[in-house]
């Protein structure tokens, strides 16, 4: 068992196996910060309770299997709490699941990784990362992310049920809930995200708002005074009051109601007094650093415990609060584990599709009926090819979910094939979500969605990445296959202006360490980076696409696109020696450059041109590989990119140069804007030439 003991017991007046219990979980909280002199106490102090009740009473979890599919899911949005968790998941005796996705039998969380809190490479980090710690359903710390995850997840459970469920075989009928607090409340994503989950009726999702009334600036009156509850009304929520958050009874009357409401979403709205118990209770001084030394003897005191004991897990109270959660959890892991023989035995073909869910696999000869694209001088725009290849891929991956902010039309990522049809409150078989405008509640969303065995894609305009960089980011800190596809990417935008042309997007999405970003520069291209995008296994893929057409080049005469694979290829080039001047491209540039090699060609230039249009893929082959594309001798390089200049210097190096955004667009036809800014092959010519002359 993971508790332990000491000769020092608490003595609590009403003797309360429970109160025991949950002191416990507060004082592990004190004292893990205490010791890391760094962390939150404040609010695993208040919530304790909740949580407490939550786990013991209603959570379906087996510690022993915490990977069982239709396990409840516990989501603590706000993150900063983290020994809540940390404490819950090691009373529970949560077992250990190893980078191999099996269990090792250690504990998820034993008291030594406790008291390792916030230590470098401890399994306690200051707020809970997914794949670092068994137990940790999503990584949470930027407020009001969990609250968006949940609702992906709570929508994939229905996704789930909808394909897989059959009469007397309820595969998946979990319920998803999370923990939030006043920040969560008061950033938007949690607001966009609660309108989805109420639009949607999402009945399996209950949501466990501390209303304490404390930011880190002092109390919420300096900024936050609005009716919260009222508001979860308006989204069509069932809301729930409750004056005491140590109230177990009314907490435990209240996640009944939610377990009996089959119409909506819950919101249960908890009032608590933040690092109750303490000298500092009910004051910002509690919630973002340690009590201090004598401030915890205090606290300990008021508890009952002993004054000095540190990291105490009393007699008893480990094995008691295991014995709960697992009595519940693990019975009904066993009984789905034999519903699923009986009905892997009636439904051979449906079983074996869970399987390759669970595994992360997409099913054999999903990219079978990807088209390849003839050559065609006016071409396509790579928003339509990748619409094209998106739903050639679709119906062979069933599980691939997904729909953009309010832009499908536009972004082409809507499902058309017979059957697709769109994910609603009445009919969750659909296939195409609609998140409305809502761009950051949909990174969030996608990534709960992702969390739960979906494969989701998402869809905008590329100049409002930065509405969701937050859950781009997180999907590559959590390593999830998600699909970020922008449309729109460049001043190839046109008449509506530098509000909607990207300009610094490209780079600050290249930024983001494991984002595989691919700016495909023809139908080809295109599919080849579906391809790629739904090959990876554990890290998300921002697919650039353009509004305006490509032309689809000759693979006969040019490398096949197949080389997208490695990141950046050579497309054309000379023959027996280095070239002159390497052109490099992407996106709708790439027949541009094409364009002006072949003038330079024509003029006994000896040209590359190089096609890069992922530069994650190209970082990750070996030195031999770029160096065949990138000849150290060969100086004179020249890229050629509708977008800001930042980070071409690695492939350019000081002597190249590029032809870029230098500031923002404007509103005009594209070709005058390629004109103005210098995107035409008589200025890449000239460039080049300009480059070559410098370095001979």
């Amino acid at each position: 068992m993971p508790g332990t003991t000491a000769s020092a017991q608490p003595s609590h007046e009403d003797g309360s196996r429970e109160r025991l219990a949950i002191d416990t979980i507060r004082t592990l909280a004190m004292d893990a910060v205490q010791k890391a002199n760094s962390g939150h106490p404040g609010t695993p102090m208040a919530l304790a309770p909740a949580a407490h009740t939550l786990w013991r009473d209603f959570i379906r979890y087996d510690p022993d299997t915490p990977d069982w599919p239709n396990r409840d899911r516990f989501i603590l949005s706000v993150g900063h709490a983290s020994m809540l968790l940390y404490a819950v998941l090691h009373l529970a005796g949560v077992k250990e699941i190893d980078a191999d996705g099996k269990l090792t039998g250690k504990p998820a969380v034993s008291l030594d990784d406790i008291k390792q809190f916030r230590q470098l490479g401890s399994k306690t980090p200051g707020h809970p990362e997914y794949r670092m710690t068994t137990g940790v359903e999503t990584t949470t710390g930027p407020l009001g992310q969990g609250c968006g995850n949940s609702v992906g997840m709570a929508i994939a459970e229905h996704a789930l049920a909808s394909r897989f469920n059959r009469d007397s075989f309820d595969l998946f009928d979990h319920d998803i809930y999370v923990l939030c607090g006043d920040g969560d409340m008061m950033e938007g994503v949690s607001g966009e995200a609660a309108s989805v989950a109420g639009h949607l009726a999402l009945s399996n999702l209950c949501w466990i708002y501390d209303s304490n009334h404390i930011s880190i600036e002092g109390s919420t009156k300096l900024a936050f005074t609005e009716d919260v509850g009222q508001r979860f009304v308006g989204y069509g929520w069932n809301v729930i009051h409750l004056d005491d958050a140590n109230d177990t009874h009314a907490f435990a009357e209240a996640l009944k109601t939610f377990r009996a409401t089959d119409d909506r979403p819950t919101f249960i709205v908890v009032q608590s007094v933040i690092g109750w118990g303490s000298p500092r209770a009910g004051s910002e001084k509690v919630h973002g650093e340690p009590l201090g030394e004598a401030n915890v003897r205090a606290t300990k005191k008021a508890y009952g415990w002993p004054e000095g004991a540190q990291f105490l897990v009393p007699d008893g109270v480990a094995e008691a609060f295991h014995d709960a959660v697992s009595g519940r959890g693990k019975p009904a892991r066993e009984a789905w584990e034999a519903m699923f023989a009986r009905y892997r035995e009636s439904f051979p073909a449906e079983a074996a599709e869970i399987g390759l869910l669970r595994q992360g696999k997409l099913p054999d000869g999903w990219d079978a009926d990807i088209p390849p694209f003839p050559t065609d001088a006016k071409g396509l725009a790579s928003r339509d090819s990748g619409g094209k290849v998106l739903n050639a891929i679709a119906p062979h991956v069933p599980l691939l979910i997904g729909g953009a902010a309010d832009l499908a039309p536009s972004t082409k990522t809507n499902l058309t094939f017979e059957g697709a049809g769109a994910f609603e409150r009445d009919d969750y078989s659909g296939r195409n979500m609609h998140f409305g405008v809502r761009e950051h509640a949909m990174g969030s969303i996608a990534n709960g969605m992702a969390l739960s065995y979906l494969r989701p894609y998402t869809g905008t305009f590329l100049v409002f990445a930065d509405y969701m960089r937050a859950p781009i980011r997180l999907a590559a800190i959590m390593e999830l296959p998600v699909v970020f596809v922008f449309t729109h990417d460049s001043i190839g935008v046109g008449e509506d202006g530098p509000t909607h042309q990207p300009i610094e997007h490209l780079a600050t999405l290249r930024a983001i360490p494991g984002l595989d970003t691919i700016r495909p520069g023809d139908a080809n291209e295109v599919a080849m980076a579906w391809k790629v995008a739904l090959s990876h296994t554990s890290e998300p893929t921002a697919l650039i696409f353009s509004r305006q057409a490509i032309q689809t080049l000759d693979r006969e005469k040019y490398a096949s696109a197949d080389g997208l694979e490695r990141g950046g290829y050579i497309l054309a080039d000379v023959e027996d020696r280095d070239p002159d001047v390497i052109l490099i491209g992407t996106g709708s540039e790439l027949p541009m450059v094409v364009a002006a090699h072949e003038q330079l060609v024509a003029e006994g230039v000896k040209s590359r041109v190089v096609s890069l249009p992922s530069w994650y893929l190209f970082e990750k082959q070996d030195d031999a590989y770029r160096e065949t594309v990138f000849p150290n001798a060969v100086r004179a390089r020249l890229a050629v990119e509708q977008a800001g200049s930042m980070g071409w210097d690695r492939y350019v190096g000081h002597d190249g140069g590029t032809i870029t955004m230098k500031t923002f667009g404007s509103s005009a036809p594209l070709a005058k804007l390629q004109e103005k800014y210098g995107f035409t092959v008589a200025n890449i010519c000239a460039v080049a030439r300009e480059l070559i002359e410098k370095n001979t």
